[in-house]
């Protein structure tokens, strides 16, 4: 009678257990789909359920996807920042030593502009190249200014030249040029014997040499040219950025 009584108890609980699963399943047969108020409790609750795993989900794309990709490019964003940091952090540190570097060449650019005439000044420069070139004891056989041609911050003014003279005394004219007070370049320089080959070969210091080049000298802009430097770089901006 003693092993009776938990067979017994096990089959009432294995029959009580059945019944409840039959019992859910007839709460979900021949449901209205349109008066949902009237379903039975396990039906609601599934309803409910399924609700807010819809609105989980939904919630999810709508929101927190967002808030996922925010998050992703500002953490992409972290090693960039963090380069800047170091990078003003050091500027920081070394800041005393940047203000002297700034401070020459804040000089070295003072110094450099002192040697651009202005454009009241233009014919006393071209004076002094010509000057240079009779004082060397050539021959001028061309010095033409060209036409004015205007930077973002100076002008620069070409000249195409000719001299004939000896070979020294066309070095020593070109080294008189890199020392006048003002900035004078040559360029395309072209240099030619008038003697024959023999005779050039036999006397290259005292054989007479034709100099072909082209000199620029800069000057400043005045305000007027400045001001129309000015507004074709603000029109040039205006249209790259449309």
């Amino acid at each position: 009678m003693a092993t009776s009584r938990p067979i017994a108890a096990k089959r009432r609980t294995r029959f009580d257990l059945e019944e409840l699963l039959e019992d859910a399943k007839s709460q979900f047969q021949g449901l209205n789909p349109r008066e949902p108020g009237q379903w039975p409790l396990l039906p609601k609750l599934a309803a409910w359920g399924a609700v807010l795993l819809l609105a989980a989900v939904a919630g999810w794309f709508l929101v927190l996807a967002d808030a996922v990709g925010r998050l992703q490019a500002e953490q992409d964003r972290e090693p960039v920042l963090k380069g800047d940091f170091r990078l003003k952090l050091n500027q920081a540190i070394n800041l005393g030593e940047l203000r002297k570097q700034k401070l020459q060449v804040q000089e070295y650019v003072n110094q450099v502009e002192k040697q651009l005439p202005g454009k009241a000044e233009m014919d006393a420069l071209l004076s002094d190249i010509n000057q240079a070139g009779l004082g060397r004891g050539l021959q001028f056989e061309s010095f033409r200014p060209g036409q004015v041609r205007l930077r973002d911050y100076y002008a620069e003014l070409p000249i195409s030249l000719k001299v004939t003279g000896k070979y020294h005394d066309i070095g020593a004219f070109a080294a008189d040029i890199a020392n006048l007070s003002r900035i004078v370049t040559l360029h395309d320089m072209n240099l030619t014997v008038q003697a024959g080959p023999r005779e050039a070969a036999r006397s290259a210091s005292t054989a007479v040499l034709t100099l072909e080049a082209n000199a620029r000298t800069y000057r400043y802009l005045d305000p007027n040219e400045s001001a129309d430097q000015e507004a074709r770089r603000k029109d040039a901006a205006k249209g790259a950025k449309k």
